[in-house]
Parts: C-alpha cells; structure tokens; sequence
C-alpha cells in the first residue's frame, strides 16, 4: 500500500465506527489516483464543472474567487487530511464560481464525483462523508456568522486557537483575504499582540 493511500485509509478508519474490509481498501485504492501539484497549478478554474475531488497528502490549498476589480476573495485555506473540491458545482452540474490552486507543491488523492458516488456503498466511506460533510456545513456557517459578529481582531484571534498552521503556511496578504480583511489590519493586529 503506498503512503499516499495510508494517509487517506487511516482518515477515514478515524472518522467511522465500522472497519474496512480488505476489498473495501482495495476498491478506495484503486479509485483514489496520486496526483502531484506544483505550486499555483490549478486544480479546478472559475467557469469549470468540478468533476473531481480531492484529500490533501501534502502541502496546502486555496480556494478562491476573483471579482471584476481582479481582486482575490479567499473563501477556503486547506492543508494535510482537508478535502477539496466545489461541492456546489459537485452536486449541481453548475459551473463553479471559484479557483482552487497549490498554495505550496502538493500531493493529492484525487476521484471522479462518479467514484465518490460509487463508494458510499462502502460504510466506513459513507460514514466518513457524511461527517465530513457536516463538518463543512457547520464550518461555513461559523465563518459566515463571525463574519457578520466579530470584529477583525477577534476573526484573526479564533483564526488562531482553531488553526494556528494557516498563519504559518500562508503568507499575510492570504490571511488577510481568508479573514476579509486587508493586510494592514493583520499587521496591526499581529503588533497589538506581541505588546501585550
């Protein structure tokens, strides 16, 4: 078994109450193809159906749109064991409205929507998913509520006890844009906190 799939084999025994078979492991494997991405490749571009998603081995992602100014919006940071993909275009058919690039090189875990279809026959899978989908759900409803209630500082604070490794990999005009803020504010703030 390569590496690459133990990563993805070991998330997924995590997050299910129900062991895989080993027909079960082979049928992941063999849908699950290695892809390598090198630094700002594209996985998915504005305008394209997502037909395809991915589990993060190594590196780091962003998911982004850009408006008609040619302004970035960042509306997903992601790292080891985090799933990518436009899961609106993945279930509708529709054209996706963002970017999805290699913020550093990166090793993927990539299959078809066809594949991630045919294994929620797999109950270990099917319990994965759906964990993994409601994680989604209640995380983009957190940021869109800090969004509207917290202030800057406060954003960047949690940004830090929940996910402290994206202040580390992704430089501070990224943050700034994940957060909504501009760079001069994270800067700010990254100065008030080191006087206190």
């Amino acid at each position: 078994m390569a590496a690459t799939h133990r990563a993805l084999l070991d998330y997924i025994s995590e997050r299910s109450s129900t062991p895989l078979a080993k027909d079960e492991i082979s049928r992941i494997e063999s849908m699950f193809v290695p892809r390598k991405l090198r630094k700002r490749q594209y996985f998915l571009q504005q305008g394209e159906v997502c037909n395809r998603g991915g589990f993060i081995v190594r590196g780091a992602m962003r998911q982004y749109s850009v408006d008609e100014k040619g302004a970035e919006h960042i509306a997903e940071l992601m790292v080891e064991s985090w799933w990518i993909g436009d899961l609106v275009s993945m279930f509708t058919g529709a054209p996706s409205s963002f970017y999805i690039d290699a913020w550093e090189d990166t090793d993927l875990l990539v299959a078809s929507v066809e594949d991630f279809a045919r294994m929620r026959s797999i109950p270990a899978f099917a319990q994965m998913a759906k964990s993994m989908i409601e994680g989604h759900t209640v995380a983009i409803h957190h940021r869109a509520h800090d969004a509207l209630t917290l202030s800057a500082e406060q954003r960047y604070e949690k940004l830090l006890r929940t996910h402290p490794e994206f202040l580390q990999r992704f430089p501070q005009h990224v943050v700034a844009s994940y957060l909504g803020v501009s760079p001069e504010t994270v800067s700010r703030i990254r100065r008030l906190a080191t006087t206190r």
